[in-house]
């Protein structure tokens, strides 16, 4: 496989996912951001956590989907992440659930 069909299938999958999550995020009630993933969900709880002087947050969410183009199944019924990072928090009104022109992300 070429850099260049490398390239071309990951545009494809990416535009495969954005679509997918427009279809889907009406069904959401939160957007949750960590440093390595963005998910919709329907039930977020942040919990600080304090080792040795160290924070770390941990955050579960229950009925969600995740946006990652390589993952085969992304809903999943129950998440928990560990992190050091910060972590998005929102909450979406029904208005909010329309989608800019550019695509969630601008581009």
């Amino acid at each position: 496989m070429s850099a260049e069909d490398l390239e071309k299938y990951e545009t494809e999958m990416e535009l495969s996912l954005y679509r997918e999550y427009k279809d889907i995020v009406g069904q959401f009630a939160y957007v949750v951001e960590t440093e390595r993933r963005f998910y919709l969900a329907n039930s977020v709880e942040l919990v600080p956590h304090n080792a040795d002087g160290e924070i770390y947050f941990e955050v579960r969410m229950a009925d969600a989907w995740v946006w990652d183009m390589y993952r085969p199944a992304r809903f999943v019924k129950h998440v928990r992440v560990i992190t050091f990072k910060d972590v998005n928090i929102e909450e979406l009104e029904k208005s909010d659930l329309r989608l800019p022109e550019n695509g969630p992300f601008g581009g």
